[in-house]
């Protein structure tokens, strides 16, 4: 499934490697990659000769993989909120993110926590918001 992307700091695409499905205790969850390459816009001005992902494009990767691995049966999600984040180590070009989503919520409103991780290890955990579109 292919998502419109009017607007993104991102240029990296999000690739599910496992879409969303019910697992233990009826949690709803999912994993994306992303790579990230030296040739995203965002490095040249973030600690120029040290280039580090900003955070911000952390949080991009997590809401845009939400988008592509929405909760099975829900219509189409636009996001809320950011409720939490936390970053725990940087990212690097040519780094492979691994994101696990797990879903709960429902009924118009649906909530999205996330770890994203490095061969390095967890990058950070991020908590969105998602509201279902109206029709």
């Amino acid at each position: 499934m292919t998502r419109e992307r009017p607007c993104s700091p991102v240029s990296a695409r999000i690739k599910v490697l496992r879409p969303p499905s019910v697992g233990d205790g009826g949690r709803v969850g999912a994993t994306a990659t992303v790579a990230i390459g030296a040739d995203e816009a965002v490095f040249p001005g973030h600690y120029p000769g040290f280039p580090i992902f900003p955070g911000v494009c952390l949080i991009e990767c997590v809401h845009l993989s939400g988008l592509q691995a929405p909760p099975p049966g829900a219509p189409r999600l636009e996001l809320a909120a950011v409720e939490t984040t936390r970053f725990l180590s940087p990212v690097f070009p040519g780094d492979q993110l691994e994101i696990d989503l797990a879903w709960t919520g429902g009924d118009g409103t649906w909530k999205c926590a996330a770890t994203v991780a490095t061969v390095r290890g967890s990058a950070a955990k991020v908590r969105l918001r998602f509201n279902e579109e109206a029709a």
